[in-house]
């Protein structure tokens, strides 16, 4: 009588799912409460400068005190995320635990003053830097370092959104542009799931979105009206391309400051200097800050994007020239949340030009032109069905696939590896 053997593989999956799972879980957890202590912080600096115009005349200062901060202390810890991504691909320096205090501390100065920047980035670098600091007192080996990384960058990513599936895929598709390795997978979404749960435990609501258009589809099959479609394809191109405008103005604008301002300490001061002149000459301040809310119930704004009738033909242009200056010239936080506000601003317009509807205009420009950014245009596709629902995937996919192609080779984070060209 043959004896029935017993495969050992799913046992020895269960015990590495369980062991990622003890590794996981003390740093997501420690990613999502530090993620939600800086929402909350960072709506308190928000609220505080709506409340208090004056200090936005204390910009050159706070711009100074961040490029002395990171001038004392930051040594490689000004890579931000770049420096993470670029350990990931090989390891070296390593990422060092003050990261997560610099850039949590300038983050908010820079929202307190007025600086346009975001928060993904602030998160994500907490994310890393913790990730990596657990990983040295676990004394993992460097391919485990490498997955626990990854981590970090999910945990920080679904955190700071409330989008935890989106912050998986992206934590996997921001290494490569073209291509995605697996192997982190399962990881960086318990990553992600655990993080953003802690963080809405912790009394944090992310801001709400809806898309209420609803479609009368002519092609059932493919859930979808073809001239609809055709909108968003023109759209798609046009949310790429402003991605690419983005990428190249911040670089010229790092490349001229680094040129004409030899002295550090004036290169922030030049910085604040533009902003506050730009700011005057628009008459608002809505363009400063996160952009998802305006002091006014009529402001331009992220949310108002979805339901005014017109935020302004160039809105989503004045974003974006204020949020490069911000980041490359001495302030800190993340770019994405101003995309968001360029995207949404942007499809705001389209929709008024081509009588599309302006709420699924404002939600497809808020994924696509950040996926063109980042070049991840699954993770935003996702992102879209976490933020919006999945009665609108088609035109979230093609809106992102066709910005991932049109805005270009490069993208916000230089150490991004390119696998395959566009």
């Amino acid at each position: 009588m043959k004896k029935i053997k017993i495969s050992t593989a799913p046992f020895l999956v269960a015990q590495q799912l369980i062991r990622w799972l003890l590794l996981i879980a003390p740093v997501a957890i420690a990613v999502g409460i530090l993620v939600a202590f800086f929402l909350w912080l960072l709506d308190w600096a928000t609220n505080t400068r709506f409340n208090n115009y004056w200090l936005i005349g204390l910009m050159p200062l706070a711009g100074m005190l961040i490029v002395w901060i990171y001038h004392v202390i930051g040594n490689n810890a000004q890579g931000g995320n770049n420096l993470i991504i670029a350990e990931i691909h090989q390891p070296g320096g390593g990422v060092p635990a003050r990261m997560t205090p610099m850039i949590f501390i300038t983050t908010i100065l820079t929202h307190l003053v007025g600086g346009s920047a975001g928060r993904e980035g602030t998160a994500v670098q907490m994310g890393g830097s913790i990730a990596a600091l657990f990983a040295k007192w676990f004394k993992l080996q460097p391919n485990e370092q490498r997955i626990l990384l990854i981590c970090g960058i999910a945990a920080g990513f679904g955190a700071v959104f409330g989008t935890p599936v989106a912050g998986a895929i992206f934590a996997l598709e921001v290494l490569f542009i073209g291509k995605i390795k697996y192997d982190a997978l399962l990881p960086s979404l318990i990553a992600a799931l655990i993080a953003h749960y802690t963080c809405i435990s912790c009394g944090i609501h992310h801001t709400q979105y809806s898309i209420n258009f609803v479609d009368n589809a002519v092609f059932i099959f493919f859930n979808a009206d073809l001239l609809l479609l055709l909108k968003v394809i023109l759209a798609g191109i046009l949310f790429g391309l402003s991605g690419k405008l983005f990428i190249h103005f911040s670089t010229f604008i790092k490349n001229k400051t680094k040129r004409y301002i030899t002295n550090k300490w004036l290169v922030p001061v030049v910085g604040a200097f533009l902003i506050g002149a730009i700011t005057f000459l628009l008459g608002t301040d809505d363009y400063l800050g996160l952009g998802v809310n305006s002091k006014s119930d009529n402001g331009v704004s992220i949310v108002n994007a979805f339901k005014l009738g017109n935020t302004g033909y160039f809105s989503w242009l004045w974003k974006l020239i204020l949020t490069a200056i911000t980041l490359n010239m001495g302030f800190k936080g993340g770019e994405v949340t101003p995309l968001f506000f360029i995207g949404a601003t942007l499809g705001n317009t389209i929709a008024l030009l081509t009588g599309a509807p302006i709420d699924l205009m404002a939600g497809l420009g808020f994924i696509a032109v950040f996926a063109g950014c980042t070049n991840t245009p699954l993770a935003c596709t996702l992102m879209g069905v976490e933020l919006f629902g999945a009665q609108h995937l088609v035109y979230y996919a093609v809106a992102c696939f066709i910005a991932y192609h049109f805005s270009g080779n490069n993208g916000i984070y230089t150490s991004q590896k390119i696998a395959i060209l566009k």
